[in-house]
């Protein structure tokens, strides 16, 4: 039995859908850090509006998705999500590829993220997709992670 995977571009109808799967995603992480993460109080009305955010359908069902804000000279990923029901299937990583994919459509040949240090799985992740540590500062009692990836044969655009 094939699966159906599909991936279209939120429109506003869908914020309250992105909030919701955002922060079902985000819960497990409550308790390692004492307090909600960024994603999980952000205004998705606004960022529908003026962000990419792409979501991940399997069978018809929203599983994840990815939030992305493009830059004069690189693509920033703000936020992924995986739902709790679809976490552990590679859906992460296929949204990662994704995001390089439209790196290099728009032109921009390098990727930016952040991340909680205490989210050791998803640092693991990113440095095993090829980011590297750039720099790492104090936010709310814990530490962010400045992370970023050059696609290979893109040189960063400059305006």
């Amino acid at each position: 039995m094939s699966e159906t995977i599909s991936m279209v571009r939120a429109t506003s109808a869908d914020a309250e859908d992105v909030r919701a799967l955002t922060r079902s995603a985000y819960a497990k992480w409550v308790a390692v850090i004492g307090r909600e993460p960024k994603p999980m109080g952000a205004d998705y009305a606004h960022a529908v509006e003026n962000h990419r955010i792409d979501l991940l359908y399997r069978d018809g069902v929203l599983a994840a998705l990815i939030e992305m804000i493009p830059q004069p000279d690189h693509l920033l990923i703000e936020n992924v999500a995986v739902s709790p029901d679809f976490q552990k299937r590679g859906l992460g990583r296929a949204l990662m590829t994704h995001a390089e994919a439209v790196a290099a459509a728009m032109g921009l040949g390098l990727l930016r993220l952040y991340t909680n240090q205490r989210f050791e799985e998803n640092v693991r992740l990113y440095q095993g997709l090829g980011y590297q540590i750039d720099s790492e500062e104090a936010f709310a009692g814990g530490v962010v992670v400045h992370m970023s990836k050059a696609l290979r044969g893109l040189f960063t655009r400059r305006n």
